[in-house]
């Protein structure tokens, strides 16, 4: 699992980069064999593709967050002292670079969910949640019917019985 928080500050990389580091690092390939495995092979490695779609998302809004940090950059530079009219300009500037950032954040979260997801599946397949799996899915498709009941109709959900503490509520 990934060891970074929220909270933590992260470096001067970018959220792209961030991504990179961690698909790259969780599949074990560079990011130019993965993208070509995602759109050869979508259906062998549904969590690659899912990671590679929203890396290409963040890729997206990464420039966007470039554009938005250069405009604002040029309506803010030192020595100039903005016009009445840039302040809505600035303002509005200020606005799409916080939102920027905030979808970047979320697309990084994404991926990051993502590679925990895929390795939680991998210590799955070789441990014992696998059994765990297999037992929990054994028990449901062999759970007993009630007598009578034909084949195609669901079983009734099980009734509610009232426990001790809830019936005595008046």
């Amino acid at each position: 699992m990934t060891t970074h928080t929220p909270e933590e500050p992260l470096s001067d990389a970018t959220a792209l980069e961030h991504a990179d580091a961690m698909i790259e690092k969780a599949w074990g390939r560079p990011i130019a064999e993965l993208e070509k495995a995602a759109i050869r092979h979508p259906t062998e490695a549904p969590l690659l593709r899912a990671a590679m779609h929203t890396r290409s998302h963040l890729t997206v809004v990464s420039n966007s967050v470039a554009v938005h940090r250069d405009r604002l950059h040029a309506l803010t530079r030192p020595g100039h002292v903005p016009a009445f009219y840039d302040l809505d300009r600035i303002t509005a500037s200020a606005s799409a670079l916080r939102t920027a950032h905030a979808e970047s954040d979320t697309a990084l979260q994404a991926i990051r969910h993502v590679v925990d997801a895929r390795e939680l599946a991998l210590q799955a397949q070789d441990g014992l949640g696998a059994e765990r799996v297999k037992a929990a899915a054994a028990r449901t498709t062999n759970s007993p019917r009630p007598l009578g009941l034909p084949a195609e109709q669901p079983a009734p959900p099980a009734t509610a019985v009232p426990t001790a503490s809830t019936a005595k509520r008046r």
